[in-house]
C-alpha cells in the first residue's frame, strides 16, 4: 500500500478539526445534517446526471484501488525485459515460451505470446499501443467522475446557504435565534468546498497519477517487447529502457543503482 493518500487524508482532515478547536469551537458545530445531505446527495445527483450508470460504477469500483494499489515500479519490468532478451538472444524467441507462463504482468504476458506465435512487428505494436489507448480511456472515465463532483459541491454548497438564508429572513422577528441559524446557513458551502478539495480532487488526482504511472509503465514493456523480437543485445535493451524512466516513476532501488552506475 502506498501511504500517500492516507497520510494526506489524514493531515488535511486534522488541520481541518484543529482549525475548528483554535476557533473555540467543536466540530458538531458543522456536522449538521441538512446541508450535509444537500451537498453530498445533490452532487452526487448532478455529476450522474452527466454521465452513465457505467460510469458512476466504474468510478466507484476504482475508489479501493486508489487508496491501496501502489504503483508498479517499471525498473521490475525492466528487469524482466532484460532476463527475457538475455534468453531469447541465447535460445531463441520460442524458448521463452515456458517463461511466459510465468509471469503476472498481464500486459507483458500477453505481449510476449503474440510475439511468440510470430505476430508481426508493426501489427504487435499496433496491438500494444491501441491497449494502452484503451487503458487511458477507461482510466480517465474513473477520474473524470471524481473531478466532476469536485467541480459540483462548491455550487452546491453555495446554493445550499442560499436556501438557509432564505429561511433566516424569514425569522427577522426572532434576533435570538440568527445568530445561530447564519451560522449554520454557512455550513452548506464549508461542506461544498470542503468536500471538492479533500475528498473529490484528490481521489481523482491519485486515480490520475496511478493511470499515468501505469501506462508509462506500459510503454517501456512495448519497447522491451518490440527489442526482445528483434533480439537486441539484452545490455542495450536494459540501457535504453532506464533511459526511458523518468526519476519520478523509478522505485527507491532502480535510483540507488542509477546513482551507482
Amino acid at each position: 500500500m502506498d501511504l500517500a493518500t492516507i497520510i494526506g487524508f489524514v493531515v488535511a482532515v486534522g488541520a481541518i478539526v484543529m482549525a475548528i478547536f483554535l476557533e473555540g469551537s467543536t466540530p458538531m458545530s458543522v456536522l449538521l445534517p441538512a446541508p450535509m445531505v444537500l451537498v453530498f446527495v445533490a452532487t452526487f445527483g448532478v455529476t450522474l446526471a452527466g454521465g452513465t450508470v457505467r460510469d458512476c460504477l466504474n468510478a466507484f469500483r476504482a475508489v479501493p484501488g486508489a487508496f491501496a494499489n501502489k504503483p508498479k515500479s517499471a525498473d521490475d519490468s525492466v528487469d524482466v525485459l532484460v532476463s527475457l532478451a538475455e534468453q531469447a538472444r541465447r535460445d531463441g524467441l520460442l524458448a521463452l515460451e515456458e517463461a511466459s507462463r510465468t509471469i503476472d504482468n498481464e500486459f507483458l504476458r500477453d505481449g510476449l505470446r503474440a510475439a511468440i506465435d510470430g505476430t508481426d512487428p508493426d501489427d504487435l505494436r499496433e496491438m500494444l499501443e491501441d491497449k494502452i489507448a484503451t487503458k487511458r480511456i477507461d482510466d480517465r472515465v474513473a477520474y473524470k467522475f471524481f473531478e466532476d463532483m469536485g467541480g459540483y459541491a462548491p455550487t452546491i454548497g453555495i446554493v445550499g446557504t442560499v436556501v438557509s438564508l432564505v429561511h433566516v429572513l424569514e425569522n427577522l422577528a426572532d434576533p435570538s435565534e440568527l445568530g445561530h441559524m447564519i451560522a449554520a446557513a454557512f455550513v452548506a458551502t464549508l461542506w461544498g468546498i470542503a468536500s471538492a478539495n479533500v475528498m473529490w480532487f484528490p481521489i481523482a488526482n491519485r486515480l490520475k497519477r496511478l493511470s499515468n504511472l501505469e501506462c508509462e509503465e506500459m510503454e517501456i514493456v512495448l519497447e522491451g517487447l518490440m527489442a526482445v523480437q528483434s533480439g537486441a543485445n539484452p545490455r542495450s535493451v536494459g540501457e535504453r529502457l532506464r533511459s526511458l524512466i523518468p526519476d519520478t516513476s523509478r522505485s527507491s532501488v532502480g535510483r540507488a543503482m542509477k546513482d551507482a552506475a
